[in-house]
């Protein structure tokens, strides 16, 4: 089969197979109807709380600061929670509004989508003095537009009525090559930082981390096959294979790395910060564009995670090296890993682990940045959750694929969860410190697209 006919077979298993759970599940009566319905509006308005507010005090700007109703143009520090060093000469790209898209077609509410689509049309440009972490603005930007444009595209939902004439391709097009002179290094690994406007900097840093340069390919990889230009492709690919060439004789990788000599820095790994998403990436891009050659990866790369960092129904880190461990926590991104594991098929693993996550959520009412598990104790100074989506994705992950009542237990108790602690009048606050509730003026962009 051709390439361009997995990418449309792709395409049309990913539209068609909810419609296809749908008519399979509506077939028999659903005793659990009421609640998921009660539950569905529930989280509805939560996302119009979260959105509305965003409009009304921050939009264009960036991202809502909900305790003081104010904004933060934070694209420039995305990947920096403290927003240290945000650039005067930047005013915005409304970042929460492309984020955003993707739900509000979801939701069904074509009005504001086609306000969105056609806002962003007429004023984002990229040719902004910005200096950006190239993953983050990959996975939430250059994703948010893709994201968006195949939904106005999809003759099943009408979402644009004739007046889109693929903006939004458009401008991740112009996204896609501001984002290439960051390839530009003797081993194609990309640097971690780039100007928008001025492309790599002088000294900028040559340090990046294996999510940093392995986690590219489903968003550019997308752009290249919607646009037929091979060169975001090509320049994902490239990096992900190199990065793959320096694993270890385990099949680990380290952590971070520098893309000027292919040297790691970071020996120590695992399934949470710096690595996580290269995981999920080389398996979907083998779901997404039929890469036989990123399911070899995959299978190799998780067999090794569950030899070497597993250690019982969680796990730690290890040095990529021997695979011996070296720190044994739980951090809130490792969340996304039960999901992953739903994907591949293996349920019960990802029952298990699950469960992991659930259960220190339970005993402080939301999921730590990190948790010490040799101490049983949240990490000093790691005691913050920044709305996250992870535990949520996995626990919606795990519904779907065993149907058990229990989950939804879970997803009303992380619901619950999110109203009592973040909730505030004006949006959705990140929590500074897990043991007090203490709040911080920030409503992330990916809360209202993800969690």
């Amino acid at each position: 089969m051709s390439r361009g006919n997995r990418w449309a077979r792709s395409l049309i298993l990913l539209v068609i197979l909810p419609h296809l759970c749908i008519e399979i599940y509506c077939s028999k009566p659903d005793p659990f109807a009421a609640k998921k319905k009660r539950m569905s509006e529930k989280v509805r308005q939560m996302f119009y709380h979260g959105y509305d507010n965003y409009m009304m005090h921050a939009f264009p700007h960036d991202e809502l600061k909900p305790l003081t109703k104010t904004f933060t143009n934070s694209l420039s520090e995305l990947g920096n929670l403290k927003l240290e060093h945000l650039s005067e000469k930047y005013n915005g790209s409304a970042l929460t509004l492309i984020e955003s898209l993707s739900s509000l077609a979801i939701l069904g509410n074509h009005t504001e989508f086609e306000k969105g689509v056609l806002w962003l049309s007429e004023n984002l440009t990229f040719d902004v003095d910005a200096r950006v972490n190239l993953f983050e603005c990959n996975i939430r930007v250059l994703g948010g537009l893709v994201s968006a444009h195949i939904l106005a595209t999809d003759s099943t939902n009408r979402l644009t009525k004739g007046t889109y004439k693929s903006q939004l391709l458009n401008l991740a097009t112009e996204l896609g090559e501001r984002f290439l002179p960051a390839f530009n290094t003797p081993t194609g690994l990309p640097y971690a930082w780039i100007n928008l406007k001025y492309g790599v900097m002088e000294n900028e840093t040559t340090e990046t981390s294996t999510s940093g340069c392995g986690s590219l390919i489903l968003e550019m990889g997308a752009l290249s096959r919607l646009t037929g230009d091979p060169r975001f492709e090509f320049a994902a690919l490239r990096a992900l294979r190199k990065l793959w060439s320096m694993r270890s004789s385990l099949n680990l990788l380290g952590t971070i790395l520098d893309v000027e000599t292919g040297e790691w820095i970071e020996y120590s790994s695992g399934i949470g910060a710096g690595v996580d998403s290269f995981y999920e990436y080389v398996l979907k891009a083998h779901l997404l564009f039929g890469r036989e050659e990123m399911w070899r990866m995959f299978q190799l790369a998780y067999i090794a995670v569950q030899k070497y960092f597993r250690y019982g129904t969680w796990y730690h880190d290890s040095d990529m090296r021997t695979g011996r461990a070296t720190y044994w926590q739980l951090t809130s991104l490792q969340a996304f890993w039960p999901g992953l594991q739903v994907l591949v098929g293996d349920v019960t693993a990802a029952n298990s682990s699950h469960r992991e996550f659930y259960h220190v959520w339970q005993k402080f009412g939301l999921l730590p940045e990190r948790y010490l598990l040799d101490h049983q104790m949240v990490h000093p100074t790691e005691r913050y959750y920044p709305l996250r989506p992870e535990l949520s994705e996995s626990t919606f992950y795990l519904y779907q694929a065993t149907k058990d009542p229990w989950y939804l237990e879970v997803g009303e108790a992380i619901v619950d969860s999110l109203n009592l602690h973040t909730r505030v009048e004006g949006g959705f606050a990140s929590v500074r410190d897990v043991t007090t509730m203490e709040l911080e003026d920030h409503q992330h962009s990916f809360f209202l697209s993800e969690t």
